[in-house]
Protein backbone atom coordinates (compact mmCIF):
# COMPACT_ATOMS: atom_id res chain seq x y z
CA UNK A 1 0.00 0.00 0.00
CA UNK A 2 1.61 3.48 -0.80
CA UNK A 3 1.22 6.24 1.36
CA UNK A 4 0.17 9.75 0.20
CA UNK A 5 2.00 11.87 2.65
CA UNK A 6 4.23 14.42 0.77
CA UNK A 7 7.59 15.35 1.86
CA UNK A 8 8.92 19.03 1.41
CA UNK A 9 12.07 20.01 2.69
CA UNK A 10 13.03 23.48 4.11
CA UNK A 11 15.67 25.44 2.51
CA UNK A 12 17.59 24.87 5.86
CA UNK A 13 17.60 22.13 8.12
CA UNK A 14 14.06 19.81 8.04
CA UNK A 15 11.41 19.12 6.23
CA UNK A 16 7.56 20.02 6.00
CA UNK A 17 5.01 16.95 6.39
CA UNK A 18 1.66 17.21 4.16
CA UNK A 19 -1.23 15.15 3.65
CA UNK A 20 -2.01 14.00 7.21
CA UNK A 21 -4.27 14.19 9.91
CA UNK A 22 -2.71 13.33 13.42
CA UNK A 23 -5.75 13.22 15.06
CA UNK A 24 -6.52 9.79 12.71
CA UNK A 25 -4.88 6.81 13.54
CA UNK A 26 -2.10 6.54 11.13
CA UNK A 27 -1.08 3.68 8.40
CA UNK A 28 1.81 1.30 8.83
CA UNK A 29 2.97 3.27 5.50
CA UNK A 30 2.10 6.69 6.96
CA UNK A 31 4.39 5.87 9.73
CA UNK A 32 7.03 4.30 8.15
CA UNK A 33 7.46 7.89 5.60
CA UNK A 34 7.47 10.34 8.60
CA UNK A 35 9.77 8.53 10.55
CA UNK A 36 11.89 8.02 7.41
CA UNK A 37 11.51 11.42 7.39
CA UNK A 38 12.34 11.96 11.03
CA UNK A 39 15.63 9.93 10.47
CA UNK A 40 16.37 11.82 6.85
CA UNK A 41 16.23 15.28 8.54
CA UNK A 42 16.02 15.38 11.93
CA UNK A 43 13.27 17.93 12.19
CA UNK A 44 9.78 17.77 10.85
CA UNK A 45 6.65 20.24 10.63
CA UNK A 46 3.41 19.29 10.84
CA UNK A 47 0.41 22.49 9.57
CA UNK A 48 -3.15 22.58 10.34
CA UNK A 49 -3.28 20.23 12.77
CA UNK A 50 -5.84 20.22 15.48
CA UNK A 51 -5.25 17.53 18.34
CA UNK A 52 -6.20 16.69 21.83
CA UNK A 53 -4.23 16.10 24.56
CA UNK A 54 -4.99 12.51 24.65
CA UNK A 55 -4.37 12.64 20.60
CA UNK A 56 -0.74 14.23 21.39
CA UNK A 57 0.34 11.34 23.65
CA UNK A 58 -0.95 8.60 21.63
CA UNK A 59 1.53 9.97 18.34
CA UNK A 60 4.42 10.18 21.12
CA UNK A 61 4.04 6.82 22.36
CA UNK A 62 4.04 5.56 18.27
CA UNK A 63 7.65 6.44 18.60
CA UNK A 64 8.67 5.49 22.05
CA UNK A 65 8.35 5.58 25.45
CA UNK A 66 7.19 9.25 27.25
CA UNK A 67 9.81 10.97 29.30
CA UNK A 68 8.09 12.97 32.21
CA UNK A 69 9.67 16.09 32.37
CA UNK A 70 11.02 17.08 36.06
CA UNK A 71 11.50 20.50 35.45
CA UNK A 72 8.57 22.02 33.97
CA UNK A 73 4.77 22.28 34.91
CA UNK A 74 2.65 19.05 33.31
CA UNK A 75 -0.82 20.29 32.06
CA UNK A 76 -3.83 19.52 34.27
CA UNK A 77 -4.51 16.22 34.08
CA UNK A 78 -1.95 15.17 31.75
CA UNK A 79 1.24 14.37 33.52
CA UNK A 80 3.29 13.70 29.99
CA UNK A 81 2.58 16.84 28.52
CA UNK A 82 4.99 19.64 29.86
CA UNK A 83 3.49 23.16 29.05
CA UNK A 84 5.53 26.01 27.92
CA UNK A 85 3.90 28.87 28.78
CA UNK A 86 5.03 32.83 28.80
CA UNK A 87 2.06 35.27 30.17
CA UNK A 88 1.88 39.02 28.98
CA UNK A 89 3.44 40.23 32.18
CA UNK A 90 6.07 38.23 32.09
CA UNK A 91 9.57 39.06 30.59
CA UNK A 92 11.28 35.79 30.86
CA UNK A 93 10.90 32.91 28.41
CA UNK A 94 11.42 29.32 28.62
CA UNK A 95 13.91 28.22 26.03
CA UNK A 96 15.64 31.48 24.73
CA UNK A 97 18.83 30.46 23.71
CA UNK A 98 20.49 27.85 21.71
CA UNK A 99 20.17 24.67 23.50
CA UNK A 100 19.73 21.13 23.60
CA UNK A 101 16.83 19.26 25.87
CA UNK A 102 18.08 16.52 27.95
CA UNK A 103 21.54 16.51 27.10
CA UNK A 104 22.27 16.60 31.09
CA UNK A 105 21.04 12.94 31.23
CA UNK A 106 22.74 10.00 31.28
CA UNK A 107 20.91 8.77 28.12
CA UNK A 108 19.52 11.96 26.11
CA UNK A 109 15.71 12.31 25.34
CA UNK A 110 15.36 11.05 21.61
CA UNK A 111 13.05 14.17 20.49
CA UNK A 112 10.33 16.58 21.43
CA UNK A 113 6.63 17.03 19.97
CA UNK A 114 5.52 21.04 20.33
CA UNK A 115 1.95 21.73 19.65
CA UNK A 116 0.99 25.19 19.30
CA UNK A 117 -1.84 25.92 21.90
CA UNK A 118 -2.11 29.72 22.05
CA UNK A 119 -0.16 31.75 19.90
CA UNK A 120 0.75 35.88 20.27
CA UNK A 121 -0.77 37.68 16.99
CA UNK A 122 2.96 37.95 15.90
CA UNK A 123 6.45 36.72 17.08
CA UNK A 124 7.32 33.44 19.01
CA UNK A 125 9.26 31.98 16.12
CA UNK A 126 11.22 29.04 17.06
CA UNK A 127 14.89 28.65 15.54
CA UNK A 128 16.32 25.15 15.10
CA UNK A 129 20.27 24.08 13.90
CA UNK A 130 21.42 21.18 11.93
CA UNK A 131 24.46 20.09 13.95
CA UNK A 132 25.55 16.94 11.35
CA UNK A 133 25.71 20.05 8.99
CA UNK A 134 27.78 22.11 11.35
CA UNK A 135 30.00 19.50 12.22
CA UNK A 136 30.24 18.66 8.21
CA UNK A 137 31.83 22.36 8.01
CA UNK A 138 34.36 21.94 10.14
CA UNK A 139 37.77 22.42 8.88
CA UNK A 140 39.85 19.17 9.05
CA UNK A 141 41.96 20.33 11.64
CA UNK A 142 39.12 21.04 14.16
CA UNK A 143 37.66 17.78 13.64
CA UNK A 144 40.86 15.93 14.46
CA UNK A 145 41.52 18.45 17.56
CA UNK A 146 37.35 17.43 18.81
CA UNK A 147 38.36 13.77 18.16
CA UNK A 148 38.34 11.67 20.93
CA UNK A 149 37.21 14.91 23.23
CA UNK A 150 34.67 14.30 25.98
CA UNK A 151 32.09 17.18 27.54
CA UNK A 152 30.32 17.52 30.61
CA UNK A 153 26.41 18.58 30.83
CA UNK A 154 25.02 19.78 33.59
CA UNK A 155 21.40 20.61 34.67
CA UNK A 156 22.50 22.42 37.80
CA UNK A 157 22.79 26.09 36.94
CA UNK A 158 19.74 26.11 34.62
CA UNK A 159 17.26 24.50 36.91
CA UNK A 160 18.38 24.29 40.00
CA UNK A 161 17.89 26.00 43.43
CA UNK A 162 19.91 28.73 42.51
CA UNK A 163 19.84 29.00 38.98
CA UNK A 164 19.26 31.39 36.13
CA UNK A 165 15.51 30.10 35.62
CA UNK A 166 15.10 30.15 39.34
CA UNK A 167 16.29 33.42 39.97
CA UNK A 168 14.04 34.72 37.66
CA UNK A 169 10.57 34.81 39.33
CA UNK A 170 8.41 35.33 36.30
CA UNK A 171 10.36 32.06 34.49
CA UNK A 172 10.81 30.45 37.79
CA UNK A 173 6.81 30.01 38.55
CA UNK A 174 6.71 27.73 35.70
CA UNK A 175 9.30 25.54 36.32
CA UNK A 176 9.11 23.12 39.63
CA UNK A 177 11.75 20.29 41.41
CA UNK A 178 14.62 22.47 41.97
CA UNK A 179 15.68 19.32 44.34
CA UNK A 180 15.66 17.31 41.41
CA UNK A 181 18.77 19.20 39.18
CA UNK A 182 20.86 19.90 42.20
CA UNK A 183 20.58 16.04 43.03
CA UNK A 184 21.14 15.16 39.34
CA UNK A 185 24.84 14.29 38.83
CA UNK A 186 26.51 15.76 35.69
CA UNK A 187 27.05 13.65 32.83
CA UNK A 188 29.58 13.30 29.89
CA UNK A 189 29.07 12.87 26.19
CA UNK A 190 31.24 12.92 23.35
CA UNK A 191 31.66 16.14 21.80
CA UNK A 192 31.33 14.48 18.56
CA UNK A 193 28.57 11.54 18.36
CA UNK A 194 27.43 8.90 16.13
CA UNK A 195 23.90 9.55 15.12
CA UNK A 196 22.14 6.22 16.33
CA UNK A 197 19.43 6.42 14.00
CA UNK A 198 20.85 8.10 10.39
CA UNK A 199 24.62 7.37 11.10
CA UNK A 200 25.76 11.14 10.62
CA UNK A 201 28.90 12.43 13.01
CA UNK A 202 26.69 15.21 14.71
CA UNK A 203 28.47 18.38 16.85
CA UNK A 204 27.08 16.99 20.35
CA UNK A 205 27.26 20.44 22.63
CA UNK A 206 25.58 23.30 23.68
CA UNK A 207 25.43 26.63 25.05
CA UNK A 208 22.88 26.18 27.86
CA UNK A 209 24.19 22.68 29.57
CA UNK A 210 27.62 21.80 28.57
CA UNK A 211 30.19 23.30 31.11
CA UNK A 212 33.11 21.70 30.39
CA UNK A 213 35.75 19.98 28.66
CA UNK A 214 36.55 16.78 29.79
CA UNK A 215 40.53 16.96 31.21
CA UNK A 216 40.65 20.70 30.53
CA UNK A 217 39.82 23.99 32.57
CA UNK A 218 36.98 25.88 32.50
CA UNK A 219 39.15 28.67 30.79
CA UNK A 220 40.14 26.13 28.37
CA UNK A 221 36.79 24.51 27.73
CA UNK A 222 35.40 27.88 26.73
CA UNK A 223 38.43 28.81 24.34
CA UNK A 224 37.41 26.16 22.33
CA UNK A 225 33.70 26.04 23.21
CA UNK A 226 32.63 29.15 22.53
CA UNK A 227 33.89 29.38 18.22
CA UNK A 228 32.28 26.19 18.03
CA UNK A 229 29.00 27.80 19.13
CA UNK A 230 29.55 30.69 16.84
CA UNK A 231 29.89 28.27 14.22
CA UNK A 232 26.99 26.28 14.49
CA UNK A 233 24.33 29.15 14.41
CA UNK A 234 25.42 30.70 11.38
CA UNK A 235 22.57 31.17 9.30
CA UNK A 236 23.25 28.65 6.90
CA UNK A 237 22.48 25.83 9.52
CA UNK A 238 19.46 27.86 10.58
CA UNK A 239 15.52 27.11 10.18
CA UNK A 240 13.18 29.83 11.68
CA UNK A 241 10.10 28.41 12.15
CA UNK A 242 6.80 30.39 12.02
CA UNK A 243 4.44 28.83 14.59
CA UNK A 244 0.99 28.95 13.41
CA UNK A 245 -2.80 27.62 14.75
CA UNK A 246 -2.26 23.87 14.26
CA UNK A 247 1.02 24.19 14.17
CA UNK A 248 3.43 21.06 15.35
CA UNK A 249 7.49 20.73 15.54
CA UNK A 250 8.95 17.28 15.91
CA UNK A 251 12.63 17.53 16.55
CA UNK A 252 15.66 15.34 17.19
CA UNK A 253 17.82 16.66 20.17
CA UNK A 254 20.84 14.50 18.97
CA UNK A 255 20.64 15.80 16.05
CA UNK A 256 19.51 19.49 16.30
CA UNK A 257 19.87 22.60 18.51
CA UNK A 258 16.31 25.16 19.31
CA UNK A 259 15.87 28.60 20.43
CA UNK A 260 12.99 30.22 21.42
CA UNK A 261 12.50 33.63 20.21
CA UNK A 262 11.08 36.24 23.06
CA UNK A 263 10.09 38.84 21.00
CA UNK A 264 6.22 38.63 21.77
CA UNK A 265 6.53 40.97 25.45
CA UNK A 266 2.16 41.52 26.27
CA UNK A 267 1.36 38.73 24.78
CA UNK A 268 0.18 35.17 26.16
CA UNK A 269 2.21 32.47 24.64
CA UNK A 270 1.33 28.63 25.51
CA UNK A 271 2.73 25.28 23.83
CA UNK A 272 2.46 21.47 24.86
CA UNK A 273 5.22 19.32 24.95
CA UNK A 274 5.54 15.77 24.86
CA UNK A 275 9.61 14.70 25.24
CA UNK A 276 10.70 11.13 24.63
CA UNK A 277 12.89 8.83 26.18
CA UNK A 278 16.28 8.65 24.20
CA UNK A 279 19.27 5.94 24.58
CA UNK A 280 23.18 6.27 25.31
CA UNK A 281 25.14 8.38 22.56
CA UNK A 282 28.55 6.77 21.19
CA UNK A 283 31.45 8.66 19.33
Amino acid sequence: MMTSITITPCTGPGAEIGNVDLSQPLSDEDFSAIRQAFADHGLIFFRDQTITPEQHIAFAERWGDINVNRFFTPVDGYPQIAEVRKEPDQKTNIGGGWHTDHSYDQEPAMGSILVARELPPKGGDTMFADMAAAYDALDEETKAKLEGLEAVHSSKHIFGGEAAYRSESDAGERLHNADAADALDDVVHPVVITHPLSGKKILYVNAAFTTDIVGMSREESMKLLMPLYAHAAQDRFVTRFEWKPGSIAFWDNRATWHYALNDYHGERRVMHRITLEGCPLAA
